[in-house]
């Protein structure tokens, strides 16, 4: 489990019950820019997680539901 405070308990294995995460869904009109935006400040520090970012962006990409701004 983990906590999110719009979502409340999710469970995700790996993430200790108490530690907060913070969800993105592809409905999101501003999800894929946070992601590429996280991307660019995991790539300057160095990041291995960059290679598996720009595999999220091409899948929030391709969604093909509807978007909408985060409520």
């Amino acid at each position: 489990m983990a906590l999110s405070t719009k979502y409340g308990e999710v469970d995700i294995p790996g993430i200790p019950e108490d530690e907060p995460v913070f969800i993105l869904r592809a409905q999101d009109t501003l999800a894929t820019s946070t992601i590429e935006m996280y991307r660019a400040l995991a790539a300057s520090h160095g990041a291995p997680v960059v290679g598996a970012l720009d595999k999220e962006v091409e899948r929030f990409q391709v969604w093909a539901g509807n978007k909408k701004l985060p409520d």
